[in-house]
C-alpha cells in the first residue's frame, strides 16, 4: 500500500478506530483514567509528524504567487471567519456547542487537504507552499477569532494557565521540534528520506488518538449525540458554501483550473487536530465542545470524498479541447 492510498482510504480508520474505542470504553469504563493519560503524548506525536510535512523552512518562497496566496488568505482569514460568524445563528444558544464549532471551522488543514489536492488534480506545489503561512497565522488569529466571536462567553470559560501549558506543550514545542527536524533534514545526506517515512505516522496516530478519546469520553460521546444532529447541518453547510466561495475566488483572481482546486480544498478542510489540544484542556464540563471537534473531523472527511468527485468534474473542470 502507498501512503496516497493509505491517506485516501483514512476515513474509514477512524470510524473503526472510534467504533472500537466506545464499545471498549461502554465495556470497560475503568481505562478510561489511563487513555486519558496515554492520550496527551500521543497527540504531541501526532501534531510534530503533522508538523514535520509542513515546509516551514520553506515559508518565504510561499509569497512568490500573490494571486493564490491573496486568494488562499482572504478566502481562509476573512471570508471564512464571517461564514463562520453567519453559522452560529444557526445553533442552540448554547456556549459549549458553539465554542466547539468555532474552534473547528475557524483556521484551515495544513495536512490532509494537500493529499486531496493532489488526489483531485489540484496545484499540490502551491497547497504545499501556502501551509506553512496557514499554520503560523491560525496560531495568531484564532484567540482574537473566538474573542470577537463569542465575547465575553470565550474568556469565561477558560482556563488561562492549563490553556498556556496545553498550548507550549502541545503546539509550540511540536512546531519548534518540527522545524529544527527540517532544517536538520536539508543538512544531513538522507534527512529527506526520513522527514518522508515520518509522513506514514499521521495517519495511524490521529486513528489512535480518536480510540482514545472514544474510550475514554465515551460518556461525553453519549450525551453529545443529540448535540451532533444539531451541528450535522451546520457543518454541511459550510462545505458547501466553502467550495461556492473556492470557485468564486478563483474566478475572481483569474487562477488556472489546479490552482483554483487547491484553493477550494484549502477552504473546505479544517484544521480539527490542532485545535484539539484546547478543547481537551477545558474543564470537563466543556467536553462536548471535544466531541464536536472529532466528529466535524468524520464529516468532512465524508464531505472530501464528494468533493474528489464534483470538483475536478463540475466546479474546477479542464476547459474543453478545441474541436478540430
Amino acid at each position: 500500500m502507498s501512503r496516497q492510498q493509505l491517506e485516501r482510504h483514512q476515513v474509514w480508520i477512524y470510524v473503526l478506530a472510534i467504533l472500537a474505542g466506545l464499545v471498549l470504553g461502554r465495556q470497560a469504563p475503568g481505562v478510561s483514567g489511563v487513555f486519558e493519560a496515554v492520550l496527551w503524548p500521543v497527540l504531541g506525536c501526532l501534531l510534530y509528524t503533522t508538523f514535520t510535512q509542513v515546509p516551514l523552512t520553506g515559508l518565504p518562497a510561499a509569497f512568490r504567487d500573490r494571486r493564490f496566496m491573496g486568494a488562499s488568505l482572504g478566502g481562509n482569514f476573512i471570508i471564512v471567519p464571517l461564514v463562520v460568524w453567519g453559522l452560529l445563528f444557526l445553533l442552540p444558544d448554547d456556549p459549549v456547542i458553539r465554542l466547539g464549532v468555532a474552534l473547528v471551522l475557524l483556521v484551515p488543514c495544513t495536512d490532509w487537504y494537500i493529499t486531496f489536492t493532489y488526489l483531485a488534480g489540484g496545484d499540490t506545489a502551491r497547497a504545499i507552499a501556502a501551509t506553512p503561512v496557514n499554520l503560523l497565522l491560525q496560531i495568531i488569529l484564532l484567540p482574537v477569532y473566538l474573542w470577537l466571536l463569542m465575547g465575553n462567553a470565550f474568556l469565561a470559560l477558560l482556563d488561562i494557565g492549563r490553556i498556556a501549558s496545553v498550548f507550549v506543550a502541545l503546539i509550540l514545542l511540536p512546531l519548534l521540534a518540527s522545524w529544527l527536524t527540517e532544517r536538520w533534514a536539508e543538512r544531513t545526506p538522507g534527512g529527506v528520506d526520513l522527514v518522508a517515512r515520518i509522513g506514514w505516522f499521521p495517519v495511524p496516530l490521529l486513528g489512535l488518538v480518536v480510540f482514545l478519546i472514544a474510550a475514554s469520553q465515551v460518556q461525553a460521546v453519549m450525551g453529545a449525540l443529540p448535540v451532533l444532529g444539531q451541528v450535522l447541518g451546520v457543518f454541511l453547510a459550510f462545505l458547501v458554501l466553502a467550495a461556492l466561495i473556492g470557485v468564486a475566488l478563483g474566478r475572481l483572481m483569474s487562477l488556472p483550473v489546479a490552482q483554483c482546486r487547491a484553493l477550494i480544498f484549502s477552504l473546505g478542510t479544517r484544521n480539527s487536530f490542532v485545535v484539539l489540544p484546547l478543547a481537551l484542556a477545558m474543564a470537563p464540563q466543556w467536553q462536548t465542545a471535544t466531541v464536536v471537534i472529532v466528529f466535524q473531523a468524520l464529516v468532512e472527511l465524508f464531505g472530501m470524498v464528494v468533493y474528489l468527485w464534483i470538483v475536478p468534474k463540475v466546479l474546477a473542470p479542464l476547459p474543453a479541447a478545441p474541436s478540430a
